[in-house]
Formats: C-alpha cells, sequence, structure tokens
C-alpha cells in the first residue's frame, strides 16, 4: 500500500523496505513467537516520489534522522504486525509531510512607534517614583 504524504505525492510501495523481528518488552508467550515489530527503511537520498528541490529540503530538515540517505521508522507499540505497519507508514507519511513543508514566512522586522516608546517611558517613570515612595528616607 503506496504511503501518502500530500495530495499530490506518494511514495510507491516498491521504495519502502519492511524488517520484522521479535518485540520486546512484557507479553508473555505471544511476544516470544511472534514477529510484530516493525522496521520500515525508505530511501529519501534515492526516491522517485518526490522533485528534487523537497527531495533536498526533505533532506536539509531531517538531518540526523537520515543515515546515508535512509529514513528508518521503527514500530512496536501494537501487538499485530499489520497495526505496526500501518502505524509505521503514518509516521513515515507525517515525517516527511513536516519536511517538505514550506518555511514559515520571514518576519519583516519592525521598530516601535513613538507612541509605543513614550507609553513605555512613562510607565517607567510612574514605577520608579512608586518605588522612590517606598523606600525608608531615613538613612
Amino acid at each position: 500500500m503506496p504511503v501518502p504524504i500530500t495530495d499530490r505525492f506518494t511514495v510507491p510501495d516498491a521504495e519502502l523496505r519492511w524488517r520484522f523481528s521479535r518485540a520486546s518488552g512484557p507479553g508473555g508467550q505471544g511476544v516470544n513467537t511472534t514477529d510484530s515489530r516493525v522496521e520500515l527503511v525508505f530511501d529519501l537520498a534515492a526516491t522517485t516520489a518526490l522533485p528534487p528541490a523537497l527531495k533536498e529540503r526533505a533532506l536539509a530538515r531531517l538531518g540526523g534522522r537520515v543515515v546515508e540517505g535512509t529514513v528508518v521508522i521503527a514500530a512496536s507499540e501494537f501487538r499485530s504486525q499489520l497495526r505496526n505497519r500501518q502505524a509505521a507508514m503514518e509516521r513515515l507519511g507525517e515525517l516527511l509531510r513536516r519536511s517538505i513543508a514550506a518555511p514559515p514566512p520571514v518576519r519583516k522586522a519592525t521598530k516601535p512607534s513613538k507612541g509605543q516608546k513614550r507609553r513605555r517611558l512613562e510607565d517607567k517613570r510612574r514605577r520608579s517614583q512608586v518605588k522612590r515612595l517606598r523606600r525608608d528616607t531615613a538613612d
């Protein structure tokens, strides 16, 4: 089943590699016999699902998550392998969605208005006056 990233982009099944192993932790006899832990391996550097510009953006943003161009997603929270596969695909889709999202608009630097400056200085004077009146003048 392909992994949807956005309305326009999906990762085809052919670009996904799966590895299965036994999950750790409690679970009794079932956990010792079933390979329910899932690792989804996606080669981001070699994918054809994304255009080069988005691929570069994703590689730059995912920095530490990418090892030799691949992203590995592990899922072992469910008892069934199928549910863990679905969880891994959802995580990969969300990770790629966030990594290719357009950067936020750059903040335009502004300076405080004259009115803001005047109000700030008046507040400072007023506060200073309050503190001055509280002082003990017996020194």
